[in-house]
């Protein structure tokens, strides 16, 4: 028998994921073997049963940090993770050489660090950096080595440690003194107080009626165009910037004139019958220069604005299209672009769009993030070719994001924009109305892309709203005067475009963790996404309110910026990370003894218990989510508060309807016809249902069904109700076996039931009015199957069909097997293939990133690691 040498290559190639392996492997040749580490192959220890026995003892054993020996970490393998380190070692065998190709920022420069310590290769070690996935980027790195930066390495390590430090030592204080399940992090708690404030400002707004003017007007040439009231006998008319936010008066120093409706309407008469004159036609002119091409925020911001996409997708969808070599690396603060990407897109824009639409000279951008990692270029189409995605055969949400980026990039080497600003005083008796317009004299890099706004009501660069020609002393004709009255409106939530926007300019946690971040505060249950917005909960305002008081330095913006600069700082090797850690977590002013006091000096029932201005009963946060209590007549009531109220939209008349219909109890429906007991509808933990009865010491458990998605508890009949009541029915003999097929609500939902076979209704069937040969259909299909609500189409990635279903907890979407709720405010008529594909993109990368099943402990320790 012959044995075999295994065939020795020239390196060993490690990179992150499987595609990205794939992709270079292509681009290297047989030389070399590509293969993946998976992300992370070590890292703190992440539950109690990861931590190694030789120091489970120690005080310090949960945090995975050794705070008396220098802030030494103590490393493990996941579980998960010790078969793809002995693949590695065992390929390692078989190399001349070790090739780390993990992405070029600090987080890929640590898994490399770490690589060289789990593998302890005996070959020569290289450092291998690229931005695209391109042959010839990739090329050029294998032949341009350089060796692991230590100043980075120890930077993460420290960012690491601090984020432990922070979330293990301070989560445990939240679990004790407000509910369990709480998180606090360097980044995340900051974020948090950042919407609560906003929240606040809310809550604390009092709005204003205002009226004006707005006419309707003609020149001679019957050209229409509209005109609004700016002054009476030379006293500017009040808008809405002159009023004071928190007490809906007049601004003191507001020298304005203030009409109300009457005054307003006196005025639209007397004006009716005037002549209208042009006292002043006032033209400028303006340039606006191309924006810089995509950082990792910027990318963020429009995504969401254009594209709908949250800051979690965006990221998803950007690295999936790195990987294939569609764009450069997506994580970076750098706006410059190679000599090589600025010629390819002048060549695209010149063949695109034509002579007149390239700028005069290449454009360059300066980068200005403070501690930006240079050494990347900005988000651009890879290679030198600059396709479209169409060319590219992209689609879906892949496509979209891919051309915004292709577009952004075209724009930067276009031709500036110019605009032409118009501003008309027309005189009507002693009032002076203005019009306003805009014409695009040369759109330039208008033609490729015009940035999205925050505002709704702002019109974006390049909207076309010129007014007719008009001259001084140029009569107009009135059409039209009507009197419009306007609220002043309270400051608008954050949106994820807005909250990265803010978190940047502050310098608040770096770009490449605002996708998580973000993602971490909806997941722990401080922020509700609503359309756009995000929402604080009332968990939310107690957490901020306890840091903020205990802890005020941590959840301060210019610590936590000056944070960010000193962890800059070590990545450019200027400081030193253990006097900074030391600072931070030991002595009188550490974080430790800080946690230890005010342990001692936080009172449970006050950190739990909210006072919002204008309501009169208490907010608590319960294990089971917040709810109202007040004092009446020496008796304490208490309400539950709905899931989806937003803390600024709580008043006090929605206070107390609350407590009020929980004092009154249920209101009957009316009595039931055979058992003349009173039927009820009620809201219960897992949702509405119907009773039979009152809870009595006779009888404490009285009759109870869910009520079915497809039914209202709001407008249910007492017939639907009594229907429900006498569930299950039976709908009659199977033709086949001649037993009795049945339909009713379950512990699951509604189901059709036969022979001790079960097949759930989605919301296409009622329970109530199933007939028996749509129910043997339903159970003719194989256990496990669920009949979709709608069928979205195939899958871009795979071609198999994804569809919404409706399961126990609402509707969902599903793909394989991955399942992805559909979120509360969209309805479910409405959801697209893209969207489908973007949550389902969205609970993958969730799921692969936590094992499906972990001990109390374990989820415990994950919920306070936040960095």
């Amino acid at each position: 028998m012959i044995s075999r040498t295994p065939k020795r290559v020239k390196g060993l190639v490690i990179v992150e994921s499987p595609a990205k392996a794939r992709k270079i492997e292509t681009y290297l040749g047989k030389d070399y073997r590509v293969l993946a580490s998976m992300g992370h192959v070590r890292d703190l220890p992440s539950s109690a049963s990861e931590i190694p026995p030789s120091v489970r003892g120690e005080p310090w054993a949960t945090l995975g940090v050794n705070v008396e020996k220098d802030f030494e970490p103590v490393y493990v393998v996941p579980k998960e993770k010790k078969k793809v380190v002995q693949e590695l070692k065992k390929a390692l065998k078989e190399a001349e050489e070790l090739i780390l190709a993990t992405d070029e920022d600090r987080e890929g420069e640590s898994i490399g660090w770490h690589l060289t310590q789990l593998l302890k290769p005996r070959v020569p070690v290289k450092r291998m950096v690229f931005s695209e996935i391109t042959k010839a980027a990739i090329q050029h790195a294998i032949q341009h080595p350089r060796q692991l930066d230590e100043h980075l390495v120890s930077a993460q390590e420290a960012r690491r440690i601090l984020d432990r430090l922070f979330g293990y030592t301070l989560s445990p204080l939240l679990w004790k003194k407000i509910k369990q399940g709480l998180s606090a992090g360097r980044v995340q708690s900051v974020a948090v107080r950042l919407l609560v404030e906003r929240e606040l400002e809310r809550m604390a707004f009092k709005s204003a009626t205002y009226w004006d003017l707005k006419a309707r007007l003609e020149t001679p040439e019957k050209r229409p165009f509209e005109a609004v009231l700016v002054s009476v006998h030379g006293k500017r008319v009040a808008t809405g910037k002159d009023f004071d936010e928190t007490t809906g008066r007049l601004k003191p120093n507001a020298d304005v004139l203030l009409l109300n409706e009457e005054q307003a309407q006196k005025l639209r008469e007397k004006l009716a019958s005037c002549d209208w004159v042009v006292a002043s036609v006032e033209t400028r002119d303006q340039v606006r220069k191309p924006y810089a091409p995509f950082t990792t925020s910027t990318l963020q911001q429009e995504a969401n604005r254009k594209l709908g996409m949250s800051a979690r997708q965006t990221m998803q969808i950007a690295q999936r299209l790195y990987e294939n070599g569609y764009i450069t690396y997506m994580r970076t603060d750098s706006v410059h672009l190679s000599d090589e990407a600025i010629q390819a897109a002048r060549k695209a824009v010149k063949e695109r769009y034509g002579e007149e639409y390239l700028s005069p000279e290449p454009r360059q951008f300066v980068t200005r993030t403070k501690g930006a990692q240079e050494a990347h270029e900005a988000i651009r189409p890879a290679g030198t070719e600059m396709k479209t995605g169409e060319e590219l055969g992209l689609a879906g949400p892949d496509l979209k994001l891919y051309s915004l980026i292709w577009k952004r990039t075209m724009a930067t080497q276009m031709a500036e924009a110019r605009l032409r600003f118009q501003t008309v005083i027309i005189r009507a008796d002693d009032t002076e109305f203005r019009a306003t317009g805009r014409h695009v004299v040369f759109p330039g890099f208008f033609r490729a892309y015009v940035e999205g706004v925050d505002d709704p009501e702002a019109a974006l660069d390049d909207q076309e709203a010129a007014l007719p020609p008009l001259e001084e002393n140029q009569k107009v004709v009135l059409d039209e005067l009507e009197a419009l009255p306007h609220e002043t409106k309270p400051p608008a939530r954050y949106t994820e475009a807005t909250l990265v926007r803010e978190l940047e300019a502050d310098g608040i946690g770096r770009p490449s963790t605002y996708a998580t971040i973000i993602g971490t505060i909806q997941d722990r249950g401080y922020v509700r996404k609503v359309g756009n917005q995000l929402i604080p909960t009332f968990t939310a305002i107690a957490v901020t309110r306890l840091l903020e008081q205990f802890f005020p330095k941590l959840v301060d913006y210019q610590f936590t910026a000056q944070m960010e600069e000193v962890l800059d700082e070590m990545a450019a090797g200027q400081a030193e990370r253990l006097p900074y850690l030391r600072k931070f977590y030991l002595g009188k002013e550490g974080l430790a003894e800080q946690v230890k006091v005010s342990e001692e000096r936080i009172d449970p029932r006050w950190a739990c218990t909210l006072e919002l201005a204008g309501v009169d009963a208490k907010i608590r946060v319960g294990r089971y989510g917040p709810y109202l209590e007040k004092e009446v007549n020496g008796e304490t009531l208490t309400a539950s508060l709905p899931d989806d109220l937003a803390p600024a939209d709580l008043t006090n008349e929605l206070a107390e309807e609350l407590l009020r219909k929980k004092k009154d109890g249920p209101k009957s429906l009316g009595m039931h016809p055979e058992e003349d007991l009173p039927v009820y509808v009620l809201e219960g933990p897992f949702g509405p249902y119907v009773q039979l009865g009152e809870v009595t010491e006779e009888n404490p458990k009285p009759k109870r069904v869910s009520i079915p998605p497809n039914l209202d508890p709001n407008t249910l009949t007492l017939e639907q109700a009594v229907a429900l009541l006498g569930l299950p029915r039976t709908l009659g003999p199977h033709p086949e076996t001649g037993k009795v097929v049945k339909a009713g609500i379950g512990r699951y939902g509604p189901y059709v039931s036969h022979d001790g076979k079960y097949k759930s209704l989605g919301k296409q069937h009622d329970v109530l009015t199933i007939d028996l040969e749509t129910a043997v259909e339903l159970l003719k299909q194989p256990r496990g199957t669920r009949t979709p609500v709608r069928e979205l189409g195939p899958h871009p990635e795979d071609g198999q069909p994804v569809a919404i279903y409706d399961g126990r907890y609402g509707p969902y979407v599903k793909h394989g097997k991955i399942n992805a709720t559909i979120p509360k405010d969209r309805d479910i008529d409405q959801v697209t293939l893209e969207d489908a594909v973007a949550w389902l993109a969205e609970k993958a990368a969730k799921k692969s990133r936590s094992p499906s099943r972990r001990k109390s402990a374990t989820r415990r320790s994950k919920k306070a690691d936040q960095g």
